[in-house]
């Protein structure tokens, strides 16, 4: 009897013995396979990737509107070292799997201590109905994330877009570039069995607005179309505190489909290009002057029509003379040699000091990627009265959309320099004093008259104040001007207390027609929309209207 129990225990202990050795066998001597199996499919199941962050517009009651999401997707994937037979499995795929071969699929299959191989990265639904009719062992369906973009088209230069490699997210362009660690999160780690879990992203609230957004690019769309320009850019501001309620620009791109887009497409021209702005930087001039105290809105000079300065000629646009005229005039009637003539009572010292005050040496330093800066630099480089003169008019220098924008919105606030911004968690920040109140107060009434007596930017009740730009267009490297301009317009209203100021840029118009014929119709569209989304009360009683 105790024989036979001690070749029994003899028996389970060998048994024991054996299984031991195999989870020995399968800890230490193939840990490393099943580690890197059990790494990979986490990371194809999207366990170690983590969720980005979304990102909001807003509309003027708060109310939070989808710009940016995640949005889950199939993935068929194989592990081969879990499929005994490659070719009976390879037959089975092959009318499922389009863009390899039998011969690539048993290849594929075949590879020893293979945890993963992709099959299809984002089959349609018709081939993971069929691939879970066949429930092969070996072949899997796991979810990815990808990002959506509910708005499409509308918004993209502000958001860029992002994609991810099945574990980190890169952003590209816009928000999704900027905050791409914010967004992003932190990816998650698998070592072997031990998975440690993603930080996910934090969501981002935009300033930006979805209602004036999308009738911000509405206009510019049927602006640029209508007059065939080669493109166009659209900011709305608050002025007194430098949020942007729209920012775009044309032609776009699709985030959704940003792949079927040419490079030049996903950047901003409304930070990421320079241009010589044209007479709309008369108002520039004309603030520095009163603010210095050289000339009132009242000061007169005498207009022959031409100006001539170290042997070159200024012309005013319409080739007229206006004789004896005031500045407000000057301002009414874009007249290039009023501008001259108040840039050259400042100073040329003071002049270039004043311009760097209002911003046109620095970046706006607002929260997109890429900003450059124009340049002054034939005020630097090439000392002379005519580069003055005519920089006083807005040729020859060059600047971006968002910092005229918000030079004018210094004007419009009572002269405080603005930083802007487009997250909401950020603060309204003052980056100085430019002019003074009473400065800020002529200048704008300069503007509300040019405004008035044009009257296409004129909407009855409100006081608007505005000023135009045509510019010629240089040549390649700064040559001769060409025959093509740039339109632009900046305004702002109601001027008693202002709620919105808008830039408008309709870039190479067909034919090269002035700015008063095509862009300021789009600005009092686009400003009757937001004066009506807000509904902003008139601000004085036009007689006779």
């Amino acid at each position: 009897m105790g024989a036979r129990i001690t070749v029994i225990i003899a028996v389970f202990a060998l048994a024991f013995s054996a299984i031991g050795w195999r989870f020995f066998d399968i800890q230490v001597s193939e840990g490393d396979r099943y580690g890197a199996q059990a790494s990979a499919i986490n990371s194809i199941g999207g366990f170690l990737t983590p969720e980005r962050g979304s990102i909001y517009f807003t509309d003027k009651d708060g109310e939070r509107v989808q710009a940016a999401i995640n949005r889950e997707y199939p993935i068929i994937y194989a592990v081969p070292n879990k499929i005994d037979d490659p070719t009976a499995v390879a037959i089975k795929l092959d009318p499922i799997v389009e863009d390899k071969t039998q011969e690539e699929l048993v290849s594929l299959l075949s590879k020893e201590n293979d945890p993963y191989e992709s099959l299809i990265k984002r089959p349609t639904d018709e081939q993971v109905a069929l691939i879970e009719e066949l429930d092969i062992e070996g072949v899997y369906i796991a979810k990815g994330l990808t990002r959506f973009y509910p708005l499409g088209q509308k918004g993209a230069h502000v958001l860029g877009y992002a994609s991810t490699n099945e574990l980190f997210w890169n952003g590209q362009y816009g928000i999704e570039n900027y905050y791409n660690q914010r967004l992003g999160g932190v990816e998650g780690e698998a070592e072997g069995d031990v998975i440690k879990s993603p930080m996910h992203g934090k969501d981002i609230k935009l300033t930006i607005d979805a209602n004036i957004q999308n009738q911000a690019e509405n206009v510019l769309k049927a602006l640029v179309e209508n007059y065939r320009g080669v493109g166009g850019t659209v900011i709305v501001a608050e002025p007194d505190t430098g949020k942007i309620l729209a920012m775009a620009s044309y032609p776009g791109f699709d985030p959704n489909d940003y792949g079927n887009y040419p490079i030049a497409n996903f950047l901003n021209p409304a930070v990421q290009s320079v241009y010589e702005p044209g007479s709309i930087f008369k108002v520039i001039t004309m603030a520095s002057a009163l603010d210095a105290g050289v000339i009132t809105s009242e000061t007169t000079y005498y207009d022959s029509g031409e100006l001539t300065l170290n042997e070159h000629t200024i012309r005013n646009w319409d080739l007229k003379a206006n004789g004896t005229i005031t500045m407000t005039n000057v301002i009414e009637r874009s007249v290039n040699t009023g501008a001259a003539f108040a840039q050259r009572q400042l100073g040329q010292k003071k002049f270039y000091e004043y311009l760097k005050k209002f911003g046109f040496k620095d970046k706006a330093e607002i929260d997109l990627p890429g900003e450059v800066v124009g340049s002054l630099s034939p005020l630097e480089d090439d000392i002379r009265e005519i580069n003055y003169a005519t920089a006083s008019f807005g040729q020859g220098i060059s600047t971006t959309p968002i910092r005229l924008i918000m030079a004018i919105s210094a004007i419009a606030n009572g002269g405080e320099l603005m930083r802007p911004y487009i997250n909401a968690e950020n603060k309204s920040q003052k980056m100085g004093r430019v002019i003074s109140r009473d400065a800020s107060r002529q200048i704008t009434e300069m503007m509300v008259s040019a405004v008035d007596k044009a009257t296409i930017a004129k909407i009855n009740g409100y006081s608007i104040a505005g000023k135009t730009g045509t510019a010629q267009v240089p040549g390649p490297n700064g040559g001769k001007y060409t025959d093509d301009v740039i339109n632009t317009f900046v305004g702002f209203g109601p001027t008693n207390d202002p709620k919105f100021i808008i830039l408008l840029r309709l870039d190479k118009p067909y034919g090269a027609p002035l700015a008063g014929g095509t862009i300021v119709p789009a600005f009092r569209e686009l400003a009757h929309f937001i004066i009506n989304y807000y509904n902003i009360p008139p601000d004085r009683i036009d007689i006779g209207e």
